[in-house]
């Protein structure tokens, strides 16, 4: 028997018990559908962190702050007099940065320019009188660039106060549509260093769609961030004003990785601890990957119980199918041919539960990505469920070969049969 009639001979008996096949096929399907839809889930948001990296524009800007050598595991901190309140979870603090630390900083081989991260905290913006809404001032640095919905980006240089308001408070403060607020000036308030609240006013210049540059509030240019700054600190003690959480240096990116890598590490012998934005994202990433992990772990559970469905159905198999081995094997059909016959007959089994699971993932990311637009708003341009091709065929190959391990047991049985009890096995 030639190795192409061994092929179709295994594809037409792995379908001879239809039912029983079917059961085992099925249990294959479930676990490399869950194994493909995890696995796109992964894909699709890792696809978006990194468009979002992209899309910001920064590649050149390290955030740097003071490194904290200890901190206690268990119990309350110790209380630090240069401890300020830092960006994250809140309650978190970090060891302030000062202006010794900038000129330490700059001094650094590699760093090109320092500018410190002011921490502006507002009261309200208004429009015309209307109604007041929170707002927060996200961080800018040179090369951002926030996804808008109308308008410009800010000019960083340019001498009047502007700011792109996110899309989310157009309405609310009675602006109109996006493009009816463009060119709108608004009352932004911050509190003093003395307890008085004082207001300036800031001209809209774009408007930006939901983002991670856009959560963190309105974008201010140089100007009005200046402007907000010194109103909050007037009155403040100028230690206390001269204290930053971090601050933002600026390298020359053309230099490469490794150049970069050593910038981190000067910083680091100097005391400074320095990330990229990509690197600050790339923790959100680890902690997807891991949930994505350990879903697999189920799907791969799912297929091991198939592999076991799979030896239950070659071993039935050999056993109904004892007579027509031994007349095989007595007809010269050598004990490698039978082996492979079983063996395929097993691949063929995850092949069609596989593909037909990786058929039914595609087609549920495609539903959820055209619903995933109405379930998430405020995260435009985000497919939920993604596929890369490389990912989807080695989801079925890995079951194709799940499958041919666990029809090795079953085909070797079938391969050591003495043809001439096998003739006589009732």
């Amino acid at each position: 028997m030639k190795a192409v009639d061994v092929v179709a001979t295994a594809f037409r008996n792995a379908f001879r018990s239809r039912l029983r096949t079917s059961l085992t096929v099925l249990a294959i399907f479930i676990g490399a559908f869950t194994l493909s839809l995890t696995n796109g889930l992964g894909t699709g948001i890792n696809r978006y962190i990194d468009d979002t990296v992209a899309s910001v524009g920064v590649d050149d800007v390290l955030t740097v702050t003071v490194t904290d050598d200890a901190f206690p595991t268990e119990g309350p901190a110790e209380y630090d007099p240069d401890q300020i309140e830092a960006d994250g979870p809140p309650g978190a603090t970090t060891t302030a940065l000062t202006d010794d630390d900038l000129e330490t900083v700059a001094g650094v081989d590699g760093v090109l320019a320092v500018e410190p991260v002011k921490a502006i905290t507002t009261d309200y913006v208004q429009y015309d009188g209307g109604d007041r809404y929170q707002l927060g001032v996200a961080q800018f640095v040179p090369g951002m660039r926030a996804e808008l919905a109308s308008g410009r980006q800010v000019d960083l240089d340019a001498p009047g106060p502007e700011l792109v308001l996110p899309e989310g408070h157009v309405e609310p403060l009675g602006l109109g549509t996006p493009v009816d607020a463009v060119g709108r000036t608004v009352v932004l308030a911050v509190t003093d260093g003395t307890g008085t609240q004082v207001t300036t006013e800031a001209t809209v210049v774009g408007v930006a769609e939901p983002g991670v540059l856009s959560m963190g509030g309105a974008i201010p240019n140089d100007a009005l961030a200046g402007t907000l700054y010194d109103l909050q600190t007037t009155g403040a003690p100028a230690a206390q004003a001269a204290r930053y959480a971090s601050a933002s240096v600026t390298f020359d990116a053309s230099a490469g990785p490794e150049a970069q890598q050593a910038l981190v590490d000067r910083l680091a012998d100097a005391g400074y601890t320095a990330s990229t934005l990509e690197d600050q994202l790339g923790t959100l990433t680890s902690v997807i990957d891991a949930i994505v992990l350990v879903l697999n772990g189920f799907a791969v559970i799912a297929l091991v119980a198939a592999g076991i469905g799979i030896v239950n159905t070659l071993f039935m198999a050999v056993q109904e199918r004892t007579r027509e081995v031994g007349l095989m094997k007595a007809m010269g059909l050598s004990s490698t041919r039978v082996f492979s016959l079983f063996s395929i007959e097993a691949v063929v089994i995850g092949l069609v539960g596989s593909a037909l699971g990786v058929l039914a993932a595609i087609g549920v990311g495609q539903v959820v990505g055209g619903i995933s637009g109405n379930l998430l708003p405020d995260l435009p341009g985000l497919t939920l469920i993604a596929f890369e091709p490389v990912t989807v065929a080695v989801v079925v190959l890995g079951v194709m070969g799940i499958a041919f391990l666990a029809g090795t047991l079953p085909a070797l049985r079938a391969a050591r049969q003495d043809p001439i009890s096998s003739l006589r096995y009732e």
